[in-house]
Formats: structure tokens, sequence, C-alpha cells
């Protein structure tokens, strides 16, 4: 009997969809069918003090089912996807010990991506070659990294706010060291099951639907008060410029808050960025053929078999 035969790989559920498609909705539904824990997949829920704009899991849904990965760094701090993974392999590992079932629900894929296929091998960081980028973004003007991306890597930069700098540059920084785009790298890296063994729900929505409940979203988090979220954080003395605060929803606060924008255009403008979000999530994760992919609100019964299947034979 070969090793790989006596390996025993944890099991891990994840729910993936695009935004607003209703996956903390369908994880505390299932919750009343089996014992799970929820990790978080989402790069924005990482950072305290930022509930309303990443559409956070309430007290009272955290009450309900244990969540992880929440409030984990201040907006100014670092975190990557080398932090999530990390911790992930720990919650998965942790959750497993209690003797419940992990899910991982988000809509992050390359943190999803990290935990369940593990990381891509690309170059590493090279803080001199990011200052170098960053002088030249300053000095030839906003978005000249980011046309530079589209001119080597567009496959990347279609995928990317440009005003996402951090992640610009990372896939200038890769091609510029490698010779090699980052989109490419990524296409070789492929989606397998790395260390767990995996069943993966994907929740689908005709897109009419899903751009009604974007709209709605995006009313929810302004009449719960993103705006009063956003001046809070900036009063506590977190720069506007924090990668944290570039975040779709927190930078058009900030610019209302600037005089820079009306409510009304900053409620447009969160709209149409959140149904390109949408889009570019879809995209990825139409690629992962592994997904079984159901309309949460249709075919709910036949969610439960699957789970429950898997669930038998991860004991």
């Amino acid at each position: 009997m070969s090793s790989e035969s006596l390996e025993i790989r944890l099991p891990l559920i994840v729910i993936v969809g695009p935004t607003a498609s209703g996956k903390t909705a369908l994880a505390l539904r299932l919750a009343r069918y089996f014992d799970l824990e929820v990790i978080s997949a989402d790069s924005r829920q990482v950072y305290l003090d930022m509930e309303i704009g990443t559409a956070k899991p309430t007290a009272e849904e955290r009450g309900l089912v244990p969540h992880h990965l929440l409030d984990l760094v201040r907006p100014d701090q670092e975190f990557s996807v080398l932090h999530f993974e990390r911790l992930g392999k720990k919650a998965v590992s942790e959750i497993r010990c209690r003797g419940r079932l992990p899910f991982l629900v988000g809509g992050t894929g390359l943190y999803i991506k990290a935990l369940t296929d593990g990381l891509l091998k690309a170059p590493s960081a090279d803080p001199e070659l990011r200052r170098e980028l960053l002088a030249m973004e300053q000095e030839n003007g906003e978005g000249t990294l980011y046309r530079y991306l589209c001119r080597v890597d567009p496959a990347l930069a279609g995928r990317l706010f440009p005003k996402d700098l951090v992640r610009v540059m990372r896939g200038l920084e890769v091609f510029l060291q490698s010779g090699r785009t980052l989109s490419d790298l990524q296409g070789e890296h492929g989606f397998g099951n790395g260390a767990f063994r995996i069943l993966k729900l994907g929740i689908a929505w005709e897109r009419e639907q899903l751009y009604r409940r974007i709209n709605q979203r995006v009313d929810a988090m302004l009449a719960a008060g993103l705006i009063e979220e956003t001046r809070g954080l900036l009063r506590k003395g977190y720069s506007p410029r924090l990668r944290a605060l570039q975040a779709l929803g927190y930078r058009e606060a900030v610019l209302h808050l600037d005089g820079a924008m009306s409510l009304e255009k900053l409620r447009e403008t969160m709209q149409r960025e959140t149904r390109r979000y949408a889009k570019r999530q879809m995209t990825w994760f139409r690629k992962d053929k592994s997904v079984v992919w159901l309309d949460s609100q249709k075919e709910f019964d036949k969610m439960l078999p699957l789970i429950e299947k898997f669930n038998l034979n991860a004991t």
C-alpha cells in the first residue's frame, strides 16, 4: 500500500459565489442540519472596525455559528494570503479536532485557492523594485502602473481595480523578475484538492436577480451607516490611502466625506463597481470545474444529500 493511500486528508466544504449571493445565509441555514463552523474567506473581513462595508456576519449570526478569521488585524496592519493560508489550515484542523465540519465561506478567490490548492510558486517580493515602481507612478501620474500592466498582462489587469496599486505592482513585479505574466503562472497552477478532501458548492443567480440583490445590499449598507463607519475610521487616524480604505465602498465614502462625490453618485458608483466585481468573481470561480453550481433558493434540498454523503465519508 502506497504512502499516498495512507494519507488522511481533512474534509473541507467550500461555499463560493459572487458578492451578495447569500453565502453566509446559506451557511447559517445548513447549520440547522450539520454541526459546522465557518471559516471566512474574505480579504476585507479580516480588518477590525470595518463591519458594514465588508458585510461582516453580525454578532447574532456569529452567536448561532462559530466564525473564524474575522477581526484579525487593524486596517493599517499588513495581512496577506500567506497569513490567511497559515491561519486557515490551523482553523480547519482545530474544527475537526472538535468533531465538527469546517465550511470555508467567501468570495475572495485567491484566499480560497491558497487554502485548497496551496500557494502559487512565483518570484518573491522585491522591496527595491516596488519602490521604483511606486516612484514611476508618482512621477508620471495616477494610472501609470495600471496602463503598464495592461500592456504586459492584460488578463490580470482585467481582474483588478485600476487603483489597487498593491496587486498591480505585484503583477508587474512578477513579470519584471521572471519574464512571465502572473496570469500565465496562475493558469498553470490549476485547481486541485491540495491538502484537503473538498466539496465545493457554488451559488448561482440569474444576472438580473444578482444585480438586484447587489443594489439592495448597497442601499442597506448606506442605511446601516457606511458613511458614519468610514468617518469613524478616519477620526481614529487611519489614512484614506490605506489599502483597507481603498476597498470598494470605503473609497467612495471617503470621496463623499471630502465633498468630491454626492450621496447619489456614491450610491450609483458603489452599485456599478460591485456589479463589475461580481462579474470578475464569477469569471474566476467558473474556471474551477470542481464547483457544483446550485441555485441556493431552488436547490437547497439537493445540497443536503451531497453534504451528508461527504460528511459520512469524512468520519
